[in-house]
């Protein structure tokens, strides 16, 4: 069974200790190091999503400030269309965010099986 499997859910999470029995260390510790690096990636994800969710609440914080210099009546055709691409944007960071985090936490039990599995690495990974 391999990790590639495993990241794609064709195979059971709660796989038996068994299977791994027959890996090398290199083997082990090259899954690790790729569950790692998609930890990493599933981390920058969620950098650019909370990176996309803070543009439109600063935009809006900007148009709050100053909303004393115009009228919201002549600028309507403006900022209805701005509102729908600001909603837009709190919904792609948000889904970015979550998406990153549902990740995160499958790689951190990946990790914790593996260590499980394998007491060579648990002193490696904490």
């Amino acid at each position: 069974m391999t990790v590639i499997k495993k990241l794609l859910g064709e195979t059971d999470e709660n796989a038996t200790c068994s299977q791994h029995k027959g890996d090398s260390d290199a083997i082990i510790i090259n899954e690790a190091q790729l569950i790692l690096a998609e930890k990493r990636t599933s981390l920058a994800a969620m950098r650019t999503g909370i990176a996309v969710f803070a543009l439109p609440l600063s935009v809006l914080g900007l148009l709050i400030a100053t909303s004393r210099y115009y009228d919201v009546l002549h600028v309507l055709p403006l900022i209805v269309p701005l509102g729908i691409m600001l909603t837009a944007l709190i919904v792609l960071g948000s889904y970015l965010i979550i998406r990153a985090l549902r990740n995160i936490h499958h790689y951190d039990r990946l990790i914790v099986q593996l260590k499980n599995c394998h007491s060579k690495l648990s002193q490696f990974i904490d």
